[in-house]
Formats: C-alpha cells, sequence, structure tokens
C-alpha cells in the first residue's frame, strides 16, 4: 500500500518517534495527523514539519481519541495508517529499599503503553473498515505499534515496563485476526535503543557503554530508521501480524 494520497495517524507524534515517522510520512505524501498531550504539542512549537497536523488527545481516553479521529475522517482524506508511538517509560524494582513497587506507577504505564495503544487502534480500526478497498484483495489499511525488547529481555526495574510491551506484543497476533476481515494488517515494532530525547540528559561515557552493548553496529539506533521501518511495513502488503525487532541484534542484560 502507498502513503500517498492516505491519512496517517502517529501518537506521539509532537516527538521522538512520533515526529520523525509523522515527518517521514508527510515526505511520502501522506496527510499527517499527529496525536499528543496539550503540553507536548505546545513544546513541539514551530518545529512541526510541512504536511503534519497536531491533534491534542490524551491516547488513554475513550472520548479525546474519538473525536481526534472523527477530526481526521472529517478532512476527507481517507484513515489507511496508523502508527501508535505514545509511552512511558518510568522505572521500578517490585521490591526495593523503598519498599514494594508503587502500585499507581505500575497502573499507569500499562494505561498509556498497553490500553493507549489498544485504545487509539479500535477506533482506528473502526474508522478504517468504513474506507474502500485500494486493491482487489481488500486492504483498507495498516496499523503498527510499539513494543520494545524490553518485552522479551526486561532489565531490572523494568517490570512495568516489560509487562506493558510485552503486552503489546501480544496484542499482534489476536489484532491481525480480528482485523483481517476488514482488510487491515497489523505489525508491531520491537526497537532497541534508539536516540530519542529521553536519552538527552545521560552522559557521553553512559551513552558509549550503550553503543558498545549492541552487536553491530555500535551505535544508538536513530528515530529515523524506525520511520523508514514503519514506511516500509506500510509498503509491504504481506506482512502480517508480526513483530519486528529493530536493535542491532542486542538482547538486553539483567542491568
Amino acid at each position: 500500500m502507498e502513503p500517498a494520497g492516505s491519512a496517517a495517524v502517529i501518537t506521539g507524534g509532537a516527538s521522538g518517534l512520533g515526529a520523525a515517522t509523522a515527518a517521514r510520512f508527510a515526505a511520502a505524501g501522506a496527510t499527517v495527523f499527529g496525536i499528543d498531550l496539550p503540553q507536548s504539542i505546545e513544546k513541539a512549537g514551530d518545529s512541526v514539519p510541512e504536511g503534519v497536523t497536531l491533534l491534542p488527545a490524551d491516547v488513554t481516553s475513550g472520548d479525546e481519541v474519538a473525536a481526534a479521529i472523527a477530526t481526521i475522517v472529517e478532512s476527507g482524506v481517507p484513515l489507511r495508517i496508523v502508527v501508535n508511538c505514545a509511552g512511558v517509560g518510568w522505572a521500578g524494582r517490585i521490591l526495593s529499599k523503598k519498599g514494594p513497587h508503587d502500585l499507581e506507577l505500575f497502573r499507569t504505564v500499562i494505561t498509556v503503553n498497553l490500553l493507549g495503544t489498544f485504545n487509539v487502534m479500535r477506533l482506528a480500526a473502526d474508522a478504517i473498515s468504513k474506507t474502500e478497498p485500494v486493491d482487489e484483495y481488500g486492504q483498507r489499511g495498516v496499523v503498527i505499534n510499539t513494543a520494545s525488547v524490553a518485552a522479551f529481555e526486561g532489565q531490572v526495574g523494568q517490570i512495568a515496563y516489560s509487562a506493558s510491551k510485552g503486552g503489546v506484543h501480544g496484542m499482534t497476533i489476536p489484532a491481525a485476526r480480528d482485523l483481517a476481515q476488514f482488510g487491515i494488517r497489523v505489525n508491531t515494532i520491537a526497537p532497541g535503543i534508539v536516540d530519542t530525547p529521553m536519552l538527552a540528559g545521560v552522559t557521553e561515557e553512559y551513552r558509549k557503554g550503550l553503543e558498545q552493548g549492541v552487536p553491530f553496529p555500535h551505535r544508538l539506533a536513530q528515530p529515523g530508521e524506525y520511520a523508514q521501518l514503519a514506511e516500509d511495513i506500510v509498503r509491504h502488503d504481506y506482512l502480517n501480524g508480526e513483530t519486528i525487532r529493530m536493535d542491532g541484534a542486542l538482547r538486553m542484560a539483567p542491568r
């Protein structure tokens, strides 16, 4: 499926993976709508690429996401591409010197990363299902969710994050099967260590340590490489129900 001529919704579209993906699809000819929190959109300022419209919404809110999807549908460009990039990654051990893991922190990570992904997927899929097929096989659109290598090798302190991203990975096959009758493919990208604003505060020494932990190439992944893979998935019509690791052969150590 070609991105050109379609609308794409990218969550977390104001920064990091989402911003890079929004720019990539806009350059490919899609009409791009980025969903993000109001404060994130305000922080993005004038850096939003041409062809990208940012819509304020909390991915965990059914009403807010429904309103954003309605705005996209009203644009008149058929919604066919969904990329879920919004997420959080706070750390905490099950048991530490401070006591048991904070339950609300665990709940928040699961709610944003897993429930938020599901919420956007279900509402966007409903809109996509009402569009006309793009080929003789009945294809209507593609959903790309974001897991993490932590879904498979969670480190110390990643219990909440790993559980949330493991859930995203676990949704891939049933989602692809559920939405097959509507001509909607579902795939997941599981990135390794990506050089996003979340790493902006680390020291150069720590960064080099992260880079050396990647078998090849010895560097961090770039947001643009995630965006490239997302576009490749959209264009590859036979790729469905798959979680793709983008990690330079990294397998995370316990710490």
